[in-house]
């Protein structure tokens, strides 16, 4: 595919940084918290997810089971979410310094386009427009209107077992020619981001989540963060010239192994 046909490289960027929503960007995972509040609750969630991590189910089945049991009128979700989902607190400060320095931020998220553009423009204001957001999509079940009870349900982005397969959409930047193409970075902390994990060049997982678990048990490298603050940090020595790739997803692996985060310690 050609650097001109992909929506990030219409202004020929040194950098992307390709990013999950639910759980990075934002403080709570807005699906976890449908679950667990509206639907069968946080226990059959962490069953779910934890089959999935071990092999037993794929990531589609586990999140349609989580998302069939919320009954709740579509448009009623995204005003409790509204209320109760909190953005990272520095991810504002990194979003405007990837603005200022023309990195464009490509939202992969495993959830449904219509929360995740809500939840964006509520918390950022109209600037969250300038965002890409590649993700699910929501439809009514036969009959019914998605702002009824039972009506709504999730619309896959792709066949795969994941749903929205998230490697598929940052593959062609990184099949790119050498002299086209940007270095790319990805954050998340999940199941729903095994797919990307092996595909940029800098993976940063969150502390404590299952995406250093999978990283860990399949050999792949990456760096820990906490919140967006590590994060702008060390993108800024990499374009600066302070650091390389390399050298922060070494350190990155040593200190996870040094924490026992392979073991659920973190």
């Amino acid at each position: 595919m050609a650097a001109s046909t992909l929506p990030a490289m219409k202004t020929n960027p040194k950098y992307i940084f390709f990013t999950d929503f639910d759980g990075t960007i934002t403080q709570q995972d807005s699906n976890d918290f449908m679950t667990d509040t509206l639907g069968y609750g946080e226990k059959l969630r962490k069953q779910g997810n934890k089959d999935v991590l071990d092999g037993k189910m794929t990531f589609r089945d586990s999140f349609r089971e989580m998302l069939d049991s919320v009954k709740t009128p579509f448009d009623q979700c995204i005003k409790i979410l509204c209320e109760n989902i909190k953005l990272d607190p520095y991810f504002k400060e990194f979003f405007d310094y990837a603005r200022q320095n023309g990195i464009p931020i490509v939202v992969l998220s495993g959830g449904m386009t219509p929360i995740v553009r809500g939840l964006l423009v509520h918390l950022l204001g109209e600037d969250a427009h300038e965002m890409q957001i590649v993700s699910n999509d929501v439809a009514p079940r036969d009959g019914k209107s998605i702002n009824e009870e039972g009506g709504w349900q999730i619309a896959y982005h792709d066949d795969t077992g994941f749903g929205h397969d998230k490697s598929l959409e940052i593959r062609p930047y990184a099949n790119l020619p050498e002299n086209e193409r940007p270095v790319m970075f990805y954050a998340g902390d999940g199941v729903s981001d095994f797919s990307a994990a092996k595909e940029t060049d800098l993976l940063f997982a969150k502390k404590g989540r299952d995406l250093i678990t999978y990283c860990i048990r399949g050999g792949m490298p990456f760096t820990i963060f906490e919140d967006w603050s590590s994060i702008l940090a060390t993108v800024k020595d990499i374009v600066d010239g302070k650091t390389t790739v390399k050298e922060v997803s070494a350190a990155g692996v040593k200190e996870a192994k040094a924490d026992g985060m392979a073991n659920g310690k973190a």
